[in-house]
């Protein structure tokens, strides 16, 4: 059994479900952590408020938005991530363009139309197509809800601002598990392979029958995928 213990940081507007059947399988076996980046007007500030809050070393996985804060801390405390997971996520900063899209989303989310803006800002074109996207999304939409607008304004603002990450992956020395669906309509699989192959010994994995949200539309294969991480080797050949 692993000692230290599992870190999972959610995506934007989502809380511990979205990680649901990684906790419940994990949990067997390691003490499983949820740190949702909820605190902090920044990604490095989210990053810095979750460090506080974690045991000296662990390993440490990121969903999205969670991927992004997930990349800020282990450039932060090299020393105390053990490991890597990045799921559905990318190091690159927010263009113009993106920054800008984001502006009619959180004009709406502020005027009280939260369901607007999480339609635009996570549509079901970002998920898979198949029977099991409505419960999905409506999964989706009840943990927004449950956050509530002024969060989404949050988080959407520090995405518009957040660090490229590129240069700190290239200085990874831990093993590292880069995941994506094939079908991710947000961070698309050439994005993922991209940031693999900054990582030295990254492990790529794409998913061919998820989207943007994998731990809940295979989360069977998810669980495969990181107990595999888990068991890497933590000598990087």
């Amino acid at each position: 059994m692993m000692q230290e213990p599992v870190v999972l940081i959610p995506g934007m507007m989502c809380d511990a479900r979205v990680f649901g059947p990684q906790i419940e399988d994990l949990s067997r076996d390691h003490v499983v952590i949820v740190a949702p980046p909820v605190h902090g007007e920044t990604i490095r500030d989210m990053a810095g408020h979750i460090l506080d809050q974690l045991p000296p070393r662990f390993a440490l996985a990121g969903l999205s938005m969670g991927g992004i804060v997930a990349m800020e801390i282990a450039r932060r405390a090299p020393d105390r991530v053990s490991r890597l997971a990045l799921i559905s996520t990318t190091p690159l900063p927010d263009t113009p363009a993106q920054a800008a899209w984001r502006e009619p989303q959180i004009v709406r989310a502020s005027a009280g139309r939260l369901d607007e803006a999480m339609a635009e800002s996570l549509s079901p074109d970002h998920m898979a197509p198949g029977p099991g996207r409505d419960a999905v999304m409506a999964l989706v939409h009840d943990m927004a809800h449950r956050l509530g607008a002024e969060m989404f304004v949050r988080q959407s603002r520090a995405l518009q601002r957040r660090p490229d990450a590129q240069r700190s992956l290239q200085r990874l020395k831990i093993p590292t598990m880069v995941m994506c669906g094939a079908h991710d309509g947000l961070t698309p699989p050439k994005r993922h392979e991209t940031m693999a192959a900054l990582i030295p010994g990254a492990e790529l994995v794409i998913l061919p029958e998820a989207g943007h949200l994998p731990t809940v539309e295979v989360p069977h294969q998810v669980n495969i995928g990181m107990r595999a991480w888990l068991d890497m080797p933590l000598e990087l050949r």
